[in-house]
């Protein structure tokens, strides 16, 4: 059995080096990614906005979110002050991107700015926005939606400043649009997907099993350092400090308030104990985010105990609740809505909180919930539900256990896209709770 468990982890730890890339192919993928995006993606994404312009206008160290997802791999950081300019003439079907910088910004974006003839960096956006002179011109300004509110005060002020009276009357919002190019993934991105979530469930598995725990002696607080550990020594990056919980039959489960603080104390683990792991990282341009649970054997079980399997059953079914009410066009708050009334038509007590993943951990686009906001969420849950776009499939179920004396709570969390042929796991899902053998 030795052999075998250790044939195993030596398979997992190579199938997840196989798909990491080396820093210099990362840099090619990622550029691929971009220019696909700027090619396929953001003539398509301008059209459906009604968009003629977009500014996205940063200082370096100060980059908004957005101009971040636009860089090319090997700028790290916006140089000085960037201002990017994309226009987009539907008549012609032509799309510009052009740079008001000193430098191109990669392959994609091209500069249109000579410092020795036009020393003023305000004065040549203001000769292209003439040139061209657009109907509308949007900025990243947003009061709910975080990400899409890049455009610092002094940026804006000064651009303000600077433009003729005509076009500051054709200023708006470019949140529609940007929250498009933030939430839509392509194909290029999807298949990139499918390997980093391949490699996120891998540490999850390595991490919930005997070559990691020790009963009596590893700590909770152990196995999230050796996750951390794990994805340095893979070359990847986490995007938030991962956590590792507890439930056991003689204490009482926390409130929602107390978990969802990262209030769990470490702990030892021991055999009986019912673990739930909340574990991200980032690669390339996507990053995951996943909650899973595994169950310590006791001396002389060999499976684990049918009233746990049975409570996590109901959680699988939360989920294929909830996503079969995926729907183009519904908000975030009717689909919330339609998932809790019918779980708890079938005597369940669920709890959903689920947010878009991809360029961002907590993205742009709709959110579905959240914990403490279980009546529907002002704004962000109003936002429809659109084709190509990611999420942290994130709920959970609090299901009574009798043999335990108490309630247990199911909290699971995987990535779904949702398309044109409708909802699917983005890698499939955690259909049982992972048993570690120990003895």
């Amino acid at each position: 059995m030795k052999k075998t468990a250790i044939l195993l982890f030596l398979l997992i730890t190579v199938s997840m080096n196989a798909q990491i890339l080396s820093e210099r192919d990362r840099a090619t993928m990622r550029d691929e990614i971009l220019a696909d995006r700027f090619t396929n993606l953001l003539p398509k994404l301008m059209d459906e906005t009604d968009f003629e312009m977009w500014l996205v206008i940063a200082r370096e160290y100060n980059e908004d979110p957005v101009m971040r997802t636009m860089l090319p791999a090997k700028w790290l950081n916006a140089r000085r002050r960037t201002i990017l300019v994309f226009y987009r003439n539907k008549a012609t079907n032509t799309m510009e991107r052009i740079a008001v910088a000193r430098y191109d910004v990669g392959d994609n974006i091209t500069s249109a700015w000579d410092k020795e003839k036009q020393p003023d960096q305000w004065a040549r956006l203001v000769e292209i926005i003439k040139e061209r002179n657009p109907k509308n011109i949007g900025i990243n300004v947003s009061e709910h939606f975080g990400i899409v509110d890049g455009l610092v005060k002094t940026d804006y002020d000064e651009l303000m400043d600077v433009l003729p009276q005509q076009y500051k009357d054709r200023v708006v919002s470019a949140e529609k649009l940007a929250i498009g190019w933030i939430e839509t993934r392509t194909e290029k991105e999807m298949k990139l997907y499918n390997q980093l979530v391949n490699v996120t469930t891998a540490i999850i598995d390595e991490a919930f099993s005997n070559k990691v725990i020790t009963p009596g002696v590893t700590t909770t607080d152990d196995v999230v350092w050796w996750m951390r550990q794990k994805v340095t020594d893979l070359g990847l990056e986490t995007w938030f400090h991962p956590t590792i919980d507890v439930q056991r039959d003689n204490e009482e489960l926390k409130s929602h308030i107390y978990s969802f603080t990262k209030g769990e104390k470490e702990k030892v683990i021991i055999p009986g104990d019912l673990l739930h792991c909340d574990f991200g990282i980032t690669y390339i341009t996507l990053n995951t985010d996943c909650q899973r649970h595994a169950y310590v054997l006791k001396e002389g079980e060999t499976k684990v105990p049918q009233f746990l399997a049975e409570a996590f059953k109901k959680g699988n079914r939360i989920q294929d609740i909830f996503t079969s009410n995926f729907k183009l066009g519904r908000t975030g708050n009717e689909v919330l809505a339609m998932s809790l009334e019918q779980g708890k038509a079938e005597g369940m007590r669920p709890s959903i909180y689920t947010h878009p993943l991809g360029t961002y951990g907590h993205s742009s686009g709709t959110t579905l919930g959240m914990w403490d906001s279980q009546g529907g969420v002002p704004v962000t849950g109003d936002y429809p539900l659109h084709h190509n776009t990611v999420y942290a499939i994130e709920l959970n179920t609090t299901v009574n256990i009798p043999e335990w004396n108490k309630d247990i709570r199911i909290m699971l969390e995987e990535a779904g896209f949702f398309g044109e042929n409708g909802f699917r796991y983005v890698n499939g899902r955690q259909e049982a709770i992972k048993p570690i053998k120990v003895f």
